[in-house]
């Protein structure tokens, strides 16, 4: 397996655990309409008030998914 990219949307607040839990809700729902083989997505807390979800997907599908997806920033993924 290639280089895998962790792309991610961060929410800040009171409630951006909960706005980070249903944002990954439909990043999985878009990544099982779309077929996205080897897709993993999630939530993160860096602190009570920022939180992030997040979708790992492989190095070549980047470029087209965050024109639609608008991640707020990404990473290379390290299980």
């Amino acid at each position: 397996m290639g280089k895998r990219i962790k792309m991610i949307w961060d929410f800040r607040g009171e409630n951006g655990a909960l706005t980070a839990k249903h944002h990954e809700k439909h990043l999985a729902e878009y990544a099982e309409s779309e077929n996205l083989e080897e897709t993993i997505t999630g939530t993160q807390s860096y602190s009570p008030t920022h939180h992030a979800a997040f979708m790992v997907v492989n190095e070549g599908m980047v470029a087209s998914l965050r024109e639609i997806l608008k991640p707020h920033r990404g990473q290379i993924y390290e299980e």
